[in-house]
């Protein structure tokens, strides 16, 4: 059996399944990435929640896996040549379950820097400027009179979805019917604009009727509907 007692994090959120990779995560738009992908490609794995509520992002044990403090994290017992591979940011940790598996990254090398190039474009893009409309329209931000700086992301975040409706217009996934990480990364961050910051009406999401298509399609899959709920919250 695997010995991950090397790892302080292990001792804050022990394995249960040593063997399995461990995911760190907590149900947001870039938690469920990690989630997503795993079940989609069926790779053992044992989920350990990390409350925000207590903030356990920042407690010793998972600073001692991400010194940035944010989710999701992942150690893989048998990585590169058999030793344990501590991971954290959502991007490089899509990419690397997809090399691990085989799945949802091309095997083309020009196709597959091209769905990574995707995926950069949530990683600096989709993701800041959504959260900062999430921010400006939801949480402690809506409270500023001066709306300027709500009104400079929602600017940024329709102009995002312009681009990304674009893309989708006649592809059924962002790489065109091969579904990858780019979708894996990208649609749930739409979810959670139109949904938990709901601000549907606000970035005019009606006007990108192909990434609306495209979020129907992805949230419709058996792997994500069990993703989005992982690790389940106390």
């Amino acid at each position: 059996m695997t010995d991950l007692s090397a790892f302080p994090i292990a001792k804050k959120w022990p394995a249960k399944n040593p063997d399995r990779i461990q995911l760190y995560s907590l149900p947001t738009p870039n938690g469920v990435k990690a989630s997503i992908m795993l079940e989609e490609t069926g790779l053992p794995y044992e989920p350990h929640l990390v409350s925000f509520d207590t903030d356990d992002q920042k407690s010793p044990a998972f600073l001692s896996l991400n010194p940035y403090g944010k989710i999701p994290a992942i150690i893989d017992p048998n990585g590169p040549d058999g030793e344990p591979l501590p991971l954290f940011e959502s991007g490089a940790i899509l990419i690397y379950l997809a090399d691990k598996s085989g799945k949802f990254l091309p095997q083309n090398s020009a196709r597959r820097y091209e769905a990574i190039q995707w995926l950069m474009f949530q990683v600096g893009g989709i993701g800041p400027m959504f959260g900062q409309v999430g921010f400006f329209h939801k949480f402690a931000g809506k409270e500023y009179e001066d709306k300027r700086p709500r009104d400079r992301y929602v600017a940024e975040a329709k102009r995002l979805l312009a681009v990304l409706n674009e893309r989708l217009a006649d592809r059924a996934w962002v790489m065109g019917n091969e579904y990858t990480i780019a979708d894996i990364a990208i649609l749930p961050w739409v979810r959670n604009l139109i949904g938990f910051y709901e601000a549907g009406d606000l970035v005019g999401i009606a006007d990108f009727p192909h990434v609306k298509r495209a979020l129907e399609a992805f949230v419709a899959r058996p792997a994500v509907m069990r993703g989005l709920n992982i690790p389940a919250r106390n």
